[in-house]
């Protein structure tokens, strides 16, 4: 029920209600494909040989440019196992020479890839931090310097730690105003370090947070806290004032370090911040491991084509954009910043590794972990490219993202996969997010992949906007998700939106999909086909334990409705929540005057599960047991996933 119309966005953004992964097959290069080794023993005045490796990947790359004009044969670049510190992101473009030619693959892979005597290989955005002493006001906190850092994330022992919270809203009786927040309390204006501080704003399906520009006395001794903008401006517009009088915590004072695992960087002094961390039980920090995020993009390129990218860890990522006085107004995996004149502008959450206008780039059993934004993202006019038997987790938004993707609005995106990954625990920071976005594509394969533990939604199919035209042929085929909307309602394990083609002939197809266990909040949909769906097919999928096995809302208000949908040879329990007229036909699908009436659907061969236990009731049913067995990566994946 998410309207991101770029033009309507001012009216109303919203409408109501270990290493890499081995067995992969295919791992190994062609036969005689060139070799050049890196590792963290090399030297980059080396030859990049087995016995004299480089030290950098950055070196390797520059190797790799001398040899792409003329190829013969795949060129490949092994890195020994180790963490490799980077000091820039590892960018790519066409025109300098990081792509395959001639029909082969530039190939960066750890050393073993695909065997068992593959070697972990991590390529770290961060940096270790060190010198940590204790804090001589606030018993057992530890303080240490870090100079110029700016970040949101921190990661110690190899967990993320959390950045201190009040863990509640602002007290007292609350009132919006242009400018910010009024409150009958006179707590907030003990709050120390005011403009480093943020507000959170968690409602049903978005979240969004700005920060605190001063808190000066109120009114009839309370407070009065003062926004920065644009952020306060533009949550405005998108969430209203209603909404924003509910903010859901305060997040960054050094006062709210009660809790363990929690941090607050101190940035009173230009150049010379200092982070202070309360350590979780254990914890020594004269010898327990921290890290910061300091790059944004580890990996990234423009154009290029023809790379691969084997059996490596991508970790410790950021992005600092959200502490701006543009703050995070946001939906989905998508923010506002200010446009021309009264116009805002929708971008969307960028990719750790990120690749435009690629064709044929491949991701084949990578871990992409502690990261601060998105773990990967395709965006432009990216095709063929695959995204195969990967693990996403402890990311801070989505796990793949690709398409026509926010500010673009148009494009062709054709022929990629994302298939066999395991994306978990994903929107680890911003939650309004799904573990695999498709924003309009055509020819776009999503096939047996888990998705699971995610805030919101597990896997979104469709565009911000509804211009008609950018999706056909899609497919989303025997996945399996659970544990999806755990913060945030109105959202679906398989969630879709838009034309997805002109008839059935081309339309989206999502079949075979075992989508359970979700039946968090007020209102979710196990296959949700929302506002504006049509040309979608829905077949041989067992959907059960959601708020609404199938619905959506039609939203005929803004002539946007759902309509031809076909419904054929599903397992459903057909749970519809308490506040939710039954309908004569099954699903959820809300009335007027939120939503409507849908319109031509179709159902047939559909069977209804036992309420009671729609588990056991599918387990025993042959057809219902062998979709749910089959759903999910394959079985030569599961291993190298962690799956078993």
């Amino acid at each position: 029920m998410v309207d991101l119309r770029v033009g309507a966005v001012v009216s109303a953004m919203v409408v109501v209600l270990g290493g890499g992964v081995s067995g992969v097959a295919g791992a190994a290069p062609g036969d005689g494909a060139e070799q050049l080794y890196v590792a963290p023993w090399g030297d980059d005045r080396w030859s990049g040989s087995f016995e004299r490796p480089f030290a950098t990947p950055a070196r390797a790359q520059r190797a790799v440019r001398d040899r792409t004009g003329g190829m013969t044969s795949d060129v490949v670049v092994n890195l020994r196992g180790g963490t490799y510190r980077m000091s820039a992101p590892l960018r790519m473009s066409e025109a300098a020479g990081d792509s395959g030619r001639g029909g082969h693959q530039v190939v960066y892979q750890a050393y073993g890839q695909g065997t068992d005597r593959q070697e972990p290989v991590t390529l770290s955005g961060g940096r270790d931090i060190g010198g940590w002493r204790p804090d001589p006001v606030r018993r057992g906190v530890w303080r240490a310097d870090v100079g110029g850092l700016e970040t949101r994330q921190l990661y110690v022992g190899g967990k993320r730690a959390a950045r201190a919270a009040l863990g509640d809203g602002i007290p007292g009786k609350l009132k919006v105003t242009g400018t910010g927040l009024t409150t009958t309390s006179a707590v907030p204006r003990s709050w120390r370090a005011p403009r480093d501080m943020e507000l959170r704003f968690r409602f049903d399906y978005l979240e969004g947070r700005c920060g605190i520009a001063d808190i000066t006395p109120g009114p009839g001794g309370g407070s009065t806290l003062t926004m920065d903008q644009p952020c306060w401006r533009m949550a405005r517009d998108l969430y209203g004032a209603e909404l924003l009088a509910l903010p859901s915590d305060v997040e960054n004072s050094p006062g709210f370090l009660d809790r363990r695992g929690s941090w607050y960087l101190d940035r009173s002094r230009p150049g010379h911040h200092e982070l202070l961390y309360r350590p979780r039980a254990g914890e020594d920090m004269r010898r327990v491991k921290a890290t910061a995020p300091v790059l944004q993009t580890l990996v990234g390129g423009t154009g290029v084509h023809d790379i691969a990218f084997k059996g490596l860890t991508f970790a410790h990522g950021g992005w600092t954009a959200p502490s701006g006085p543009g703050g995070f107004a946001a939906a989905w995996s998508m923010y506002l910043r200010p446009g021309k004149g009264d116009e805002l502008k929708l971008l969307t959450v960028p990719g750790n590794v990120a690749f435009r206008s690629a064709e044929r780039i491949t991701f084949q059993g990578n871990r992409f972990v502690h990261l601060g934004a998105q773990g990967l993202v395709f965006s432009g006019d990216s095709s063929h490219n695959t995204v195969d038997g990967n693990v996403f987790t402890d990311v801070s938004d989505g796990g793949v993202s690709l398409g026509v993707l926010p500010p673009d609005t148009k494009g062709t995106s054709r022929g990629n996969r994302v298939s066999n990954n395991w994306i978990h625990r994903t929107g680890a920071e911003y939650s309004a997010s799904s573990g695999i976005w498709d924003g309009g594509s055509r020819g776009t394969t999503i096939a047996h992949n888990q998705v699971d533990h995610v805030p919101y939604s597990g896997i979104l199919s469709g565009p911000a906007d509804d211009p008609g035209g950018l999706m056909s042929g899609n497919r989303i085929t025997g996945n399996r998700v659970f544990a999806t909307n755990r913060l945030l309602a109105d959202g679906g394990g398989i969630y879709l939106r838009g034309e997805h083609g002109t008839s059935y002939a081309d339309g989206a197809v999502v079949s075979g999909n075992a989508v359970s266990d979700s039946a968090y909040g007020i209102w979710n949909v196990g296959i949700y086909t929302d506002d504006s769906s049509r040309w979608i097919t829905v077949r041989d999928n067992a959907v059960h334990d959601y708020r609404a096995s199938i619905g959506g809302c039609s939203e005929d208000w803004g002539d946007r409705p759902v309509r031809d949908v076909r419904f054929h040879g599903n397992f459903w329990d057909d749970t519809v929540p308490d506040w939710l007229p039954r309908r004569d036909y099954p699903g959820g699908w809300p009335p007027a005057p939120d939503c409507g009436d849908p319109k031509n659907l179709e159902f047939k061969d559909n069977t209804l599960l036992r309420p009671a236990d729609p588990a056991m009731d599918c387990a025993a049913r042959v057809a219902c047991a062998a979709i749910v067995d089959r759903a999910g990566p394959g079985e030569s994946y599961r291993r190298g996933l962690g799956l078993k």
